[in-house]
């Protein structure tokens, strides 16, 4: 066994502890960087890039299908799943080969093997051969992400039960699919497959698609997808499954019965807190993830913890953030993680993107507020893109006009989303938003007019 010692030892090489690294490395740490696979984590290498590089495959090929409605002639269009599958990949790899070059350049070293804590500042790495490796650091930052959750129902088989990893590894698109959970994942997938001719059919145990969002949001979401005749069935959950002619029956609370060539069960991720020490060493956790403060320490001096572990918001920008926190905190610059202005971002076809409060929020909360809107249908640019499907809301404060959230449905709103969370961070007015002049013609006018709308100005709606 060998030994060597760090400033820092992270155990987890995704969005939260490459970035952590990098960080830490800026201010002049020693880093030693446990992974037991490749650096990128869920998010780079089964998440977001994978499945956004599909989104925009099926998104030129819906284009392609409606070129004749911008005056563009074009032959027969079909999709090439294989073509996909090679462009995702080639993606994935060149932003893994991306990752590696930071850190080498950073000069932190990169040990592969599954990492557990023995103790405060000692962490002992397990390679594949059964050799390990022991470093003694500091300060030590757990990053070990989340793993698709699995419903006893459900057990997955990797064949006709699947999750989210399971989906980005399929050679051809199934004839039909059984989507359980209408979250971000589960929507995604429903447009991916769609797309590409699978009849797709989402189950939701929530009265509506996308949970955690804005009622509108996800009323005016689950409307256009039927219009596409993706089968939407919320208010429901799967009591039992069997199989009959080599495809799932899945039987619903709700009496109904479904039947597929495969089933994607997309009902949330379950952190990785088990077999990396936290019990050993006396770290709080509980079922939703390690226990951590504002500066992203847990309850054991020395011992941090970041993204998906932490429960919470399970997002790769928010792992990152924490991961700059954490590393902040250790290297002497105090620092606290903000959840007020997190971005939630969806790439359904159309886009959905969301900060801060939504009014039901803050009913719930007794705070008073007021709501602007503005449909992109009233807007040049989306009319001119072709693109006029969705619209803006914009909430703020009743008494003070601070501006608190923002929730949009329409094209590009992805991006359009971070002018809001500027806007927010900087405790910005939402007449302040009204009177910034946007440049005409473009698709964020629709946030300047869904707050001018919010005081009864709006010009075009």
């Amino acid at each position: 066994m060998t030994s060597e010692t760090a400033d820092i030892v992270i155990i987890g090489g995704g969005p939260g502890g490459y970035v952590a690294a990098l960080r830490a490395a800026q201010l002049g740490a020693e880093v030693v960087l446990v992974e037991r696979d490749t650096v990128g984590g869920t998010c780079l290498n089964r998440g977001c890039i994978p499945t956004k590089a599909l989104v925009s495959s099926v998104g030129v090929l819906d284009y392609c299908r409606n070129a004749a409605s911008y005056g563009v002639k074009v032959g027969s269009v079909s999709p090439d799943y294989g073509r996909m599958i090679a462009r995702k990949d080639k993606t994935v790899a060149q932003l893994v080969r991306g990752v590696e070059h930071l850190l080498r350049r950073a000069g932190v070293r990169v040990l592969t093997g599954s990492g557990s804590i023995l103790e405060p500042g000692l962490v002992e790495m397990r390679r594949a051969d059964g050799s390990s490796e022991r470093v003694s650091a500091r300060a030590i930052i757990i990053a070990t992400g989340s793993e698709p959750a699995e419903l006893p129902e459900l057990p997955y088989d990797g064949a006709r039960i699947i999750n989210s990893t399971h989906a980005l590894q399929l050679h051809e698109a199934p004839e039909s699919l059984v989507i359980v959970g209408a979250g971000a994942v589960g929507m995604e997938f429903a447009t991916i497959f769609h797309s590409l001719g699978t009849h797709v059919t989402v189950v939701e145990m929530s009265t509506q698609v996308l949970p955690s969002e804005d009622k509108d949001i996800a009323e005016h979401l689950g409307r256009e997808y039927r219009k596409r005749r993706i089968g939407i069935i919320t208010d429901a959950g799967v009591q039992r499954v069997g199989e009959q002619d080599g495809e799932s029956v899945l039987e619903l609370s709700n009496g109904e019965f479904l039947k597929a060539a495969r089933v994607l069960v997309a009902a949330g991720r379950a952190p990785n807190i088990h077999g990396i020490g936290l019990e050993e060493v006396g770290v709080a956790f509980g079922n939703d993830g390690a226990k951590v403060d504002g500066h992203m320490e847990t309850n054991i001096r020395g011992i941090y913890a970041i993204g998906d572990v932490v429960g919470g918001w399970l997002l790769a920008h928010v792992a990152s953030k924490q991961g700059v926190i954490a590393a902040e905190n250790i290297m002497g610059m105090p620092s606290e993680m903000d959840y007020r202005v997190v971005p939630r971002t969806v790439w359904t076809l159309p886009q959905v993107a969301s900060v801060g409060i939504t009014e039901e929020e803050a009913k719930r909360t007794g705070l008073a507020v007021r709501a602007g809107k503005f449909p992109f249908r009233a807007l040049g640019m989306a009319l001119a893109m072709g693109e006029a499907d969705g619209f803006v809301k914009i909430v703020g404060d009743a008494g003070t006009d601070e501006l608190l959230g923002a929730q949009m449905i329409g094209p590009d709103v992805t991006n359009l989303i971070a002018e809001v969370g500027v806007a927010m961070r900087l405790e910005s007015t939402v007449e302040e938003l009204a009177l910034t002049t946007h440049a005409h013609p473009t698709l964020p006018e629709a946030l300047m007019e869904a707050a001018q709308a919010l005081h009864g100005q709006a010009i075009h709606a």
